[in-house]
């Protein structure tokens, strides 16, 4: 290890500086690799007597050809039993293979070890994986854990990251985090919701009023410990810390970069918001990982407080269950107690139908004694037996009434819970009740006509035997007034018996009603449903059509960014065609100075005469005049954008005016400046 420190010397994470344990680092001014090779040789030391001064230097970084060990050292998993089997594991099947087949090609697509569909990197994934899936049975395998291992596989062979692996998900919450129900995970996301609204209130009520749910961009942090979510760099920095720390720094991190990006989440929608977690955050840390080392714990984090908030948040998880479970049992108590009225109901129904069928023959009895008596001779004994039979009737008679109001009273209380929508199961069995209780009502009518047919008929008889004088050797006899009086009875009875009458037929119309509106219910919820599948159908419209929508947009804006792309190239075309026009009326310039020079050296020396000089003076004139007007057309066709066309149109006219004013001073110089030349020339 000292060899290699030489050519490796200071190639580990850059220290950050701390105010609190800078008299206790003093003596990190060693060489990194020394330290911590003396570090991994002396751990058990270093874990007794020193284990402040190590957390400070694995946040601060641990080397990366010594994160394989210390990673197994902190994690107590160098000599497992474990390790023993993971040879066994392999050979056996896993319920999860395929599952871990089909996300193993998504993690780290782009790291070189898991670059390809049979490259190493995958294999030892799958098999990792596959391992703990044997192991650890009720887990199984969860998608986010296998960037975990992944991480693990880029430090240390197979057997070693399975290790620690197994030792993570039993020693550091993971195992809770990954188990079906996920209950740690919503704990994490409560916490933390806890610290968001503690720390940064005015980011907490902006998400709330967007509906950006905590869950929506936490969740990664917590199942992938940040590493689908930052740069590998960043990601390792903050394992190392969790290695030593647990959660505790996922909690840190999280509310760090919430604080650095406040201000502008504050001023962004939801869409908005979604886009800046995705693109905006994961690189702001890419040059200085030490930045939200630093910033995370500058973070307020009471461990005493988290605390309280699990044993909350288990106490409202435990409410919860048990009022499902009330729920459940409730309903279910309630269709038994629904089923034992019905049941009783039914039972009742049938002992007054036989009540019923009693009384009719109790009065078929009657009406035979009444024909014995208009054919017979009467006697003491046998009207008394006759008013026996009548109180006997009339006992039978209120029993039937009290019956037949118990039945009223249950009947209302059957319709007042059938107000209330009953599930489906309920509406098949109360309909077909329904009917079978309609079937025995009619029944029951159809007797009770018959019988008042039969008293109807009797009346009749009764009514011709008096009128006969069936009666006269009855006149002025004790027996004769208390045939009367039996006659005053039956009629009175059948008085009750109409009376009985119509409250049966008022039980049959409720019934009726109760049947019409389960008839009523059972439409509405139909209809419901079809409407339903209607809104369903449209908004699944509504979602192809703004899929369609976005995608015109998504095309329109990659036309607009060409169509920018194209004005930007043509206006840095214009740009160096004007530089040379400039360059151009640069040297046009210069050979006007130099025309003028020739032309003063001329007159001095005599060597041209007046003549040649005014022709050769028009020469150059005409070729200024030409100058001027020489067209600047093809840069004006080569311009597509109105604003440019309109910009450089302005400043060719400049240019334009400006080149016109050097020519002119410089052909026709006013005589103070002529002078000047003349005599800078001879001079």
């Amino acid at each position: 290890m000292r060899s290699m420190s030489g050519s490796r010397r200071n190639s580990g994470s850059s220290l950050v500086s701390s105010s609190s344990a800078s008299s206790n680092l003093s003596h990190l001014e060693e060489d990194t690799w020394i330290l911590w090779g003396r570090i991994v040789n002396e751990w058990d030391e270093w874990r007794r007597k020193k284990d402040k001064l190590l957390k400070e230097l694995i946040r601060k970084g641990i080397p990366h050809h010594f994160r394989a060990i210390v990673w197994q050292l902190l994690g107590n998993a160098t000599d497992m039993p474990v390790k023993n089997q993971y040879s066994e594991l392999l050979k056996m099947s896993s319920p999860c293979e395929k599952l871990i087949r089909r996300d193993i090609a998504r993690t780290y697509p782009e790291h070189e070890f898991f670059k390809g569909q049979d490259s190493l990197g995958q294999e030892v994934l799958f098999n990792v994986m596959k391992a703990y899936s044997l192991v650890d049975r009720e887990v199984g395998y969860c998608q986010g854990s296998a960037f975990i291992v992944g991480l693990l596989l880029m430090q240390m062979p197979e057997e070693e990251a399975f290790c620690v692996f197994v030792r993570l998900m039993q020693e550091y919450r993971l195992r809770e985090l990954f188990k079906p129900t996920m209950a740690e995970l919503g704990l994490c996301i409560y916490q933390f919701e806890y610290l968001l609204q503690e720390q940064l209130p005015e980011l907490n009520v902006h998400f709330r009023s967007q509906s950006f749910h905590t869950s929506m961009y936490a969740s990664s942090w917590f199942l992938t410990l940040f590493l689908t979510f930052l740069p590998m760099p960043v990601a390792t920095r903050i394992f190392d810390i969790f290695m030593y720390e647990g959660l505790e720094i996922i909690f840190r991190v999280g509310m760090a970069i919430l604080q650095y990006n406040q201000t502008d989440l504050i001023q962004l929608d939801m869409e908005g918001m979604s886009q800046h977690f995705q693109k905006v955050i994961p690189h702001q840390f890419d040059s200085c990982p030490d930045k939200l080392i630093l910033r995370a714990y500058q973070v307020k984090y009471n461990p005493k407080r988290m605390k309280k908030l699990e044993k909350e948040y288990t106490t409202i998880k435990n409410k919860e269950m048990e009022e499902q479970i009330e729920i459940k049992v409730c309903g279910q108590v309630t269709r038994a107690q629904e089923a034992e009225e019905n049941y009783v109901i039914k039972r009742e129904l049938a002992v007054v139908r036989q009540q019923f069928s009693v009384t009719s023959q109790n009065l078929e009895k009657a009406q035979d004694t009444i024909g014995e008596l208009q054919r017979e001779k009467y006697t003491e004994q046998f009207v008394t037996g006759l008013q026996t039979q009548l109180e006997q009737s009339r006992l039978q008679e209120a029993e039937l009434l009290g019956a037949l109001k118990e039945l009223q009273d249950k009947v209302l209380d059957l319709e007042k819970r059938s107000s209330s929508l009953p599930d489906e199961n309920n509406v098949a069995q109360l309909q077909d009740e329904l009917k079978l209780v309609k079937l025995r009502e009619l029944e029951t009518l159809h007797s009770f006509r018959e019988m008042q047919d039969t008293v109807t008929e009797l009346n009749q008889r009764w009514q011709l035997h008096m009128s006969k004088g069936g009666g006269g050797h009855w006149k002025d006899s004790p027996k004769k007034n208390a045939l009367n009086e039996l006659q005053d009875k039956l009629m009175g009875m059948r008085l009750r018996e109409a009376q009985a009458q119509a409250e049966l037929r008022e039980v049959k119309l409720q019934a009726i009603q109760l049947e019409s509106q389960n008839q009523i219910h059972s439409k509405l919820i139909g209809r419901h449903e079809v409407e339903s599948a209607v809104m369903q159908e449209r908004l699944q419209q509504l979602a192809g059509q703004n899929k369609g929508l976005q995608a015109q947009l998504t095309e329109m804006k990659r036309k607009q960014a060409e169509l920018d792309c194209k004005s930007k190239e043509e206006v840095m075309a214009l740009r160096l065609r004007e530089a040379d026009s400039m360059a151009s009326m640069a040297e046009l310039r210069q050979k006007i100075a130099e025309l003028e020079i020739q032309k003063e050296e001329g007159l001095i020396q005599g060597q041209l005469n007046h003549s040649d000089s005014r022709q050769y003076i028009t020469q150059l004139r005409d070729q200024i005049g030409e100058l001027k007007n020489e067209p600047l057309k093809p840069i004006y066709m080569r311009i597509r954008s109105p604003s440019c066309f309109l910009y450089f149109s302005e400043m060719i006219d400049v240019g334009r005016h400006m080149k016109h004013d050097i020519l002119d001073s410089l052909l026709w110089p006013s005589s103070k400046e002529s002078d000047e030349c003349v005599r800078t020339r001879q001079h």
